[in-house]
């Protein structure tokens, strides 16, 4: 079981549910279980869609890819996401492209003490993320502050606060539902 509710199949598929499962699919030509998920609602299949590729993979963005994968995978942490962590930090071992360095991060996010691997400007992201994520009604215009402080520019920021904000929501509707990477291809990086 890939879910703890019903996911339709292709096969099965109406008109409306085909167009966003189309739409929802990946370059392998597969439709992953965090958007199949939705197949009962395809109109909320489409607009996770839309959501995910503006926040990770619009070309408008300057957080560099494998950091933004990195603060996917932090926020995936903290929230015990194990869909996306798995995702999200295979995409960012390839992206930082050495083991020894990846193997760092990577310590460094599961032992939820980013402080380890990183400083500056990236671990100012970080702890802005763990905030967002742990205790989002304390944000306050000191942490945005902080992040233009740290040398991120305003569009950055926003950036920063739409992958921590999304990931939020992806890993609650994925851990509400009791969606598994069954049946994906995990680690897709769309540079490749």
């Amino acid at each position: 079981m890939s879910a703890w509710i019903e996911m339709i199949s292709d096969e099965d598929a109406d008109e409306p549910l085909a167009r966003a499962l189309d739409f929802a699919r990946t370059p392998h030509g597969t439709v992953d279980n965090v958007m199949r998920v939705h197949s009962l609602r395809p109109s909320t299949m489409t607009g996770h869609v839309v959501l995910y590729r503006a926040c990770l993979h619009d070309e408008g963005n300057t957080v560099p890819t494998w950091f933004q994968e990195v603060i996917a995978s932090y926020v995936s942490t903290l929230n015990d996401c194990a869909y996306s962590y798995a995702n999200h930090w295979a995409n960012a071992r390839h992206l930082i492209g050495n083991d020894a360095r990846a193997d760092t991060v990577e310590a460094a996010l599961r032992a939820r003490q980013p402080e380890r691997a990183f400083d500056g400007r990236e671990l100012s992201a970080l702890r802005y993320a763990e905030k967002l994520t742990l205790d989002p009604g304390t944000m306050a215009q000191a942490d945005v502050a902080g992040l233009r402080d740290a040398g991120w520019r305003d569009g950055e920021i926003l950036e920063i606060n739409q992958i921590t904000g999304y990931f939020n929501y992806a890993n609650r509707l994925l851990n509400g539902l009791g969606v598994t990477t069954d049946g994906d291809i995990v680690g897709y990086y769309a540079g490749d």
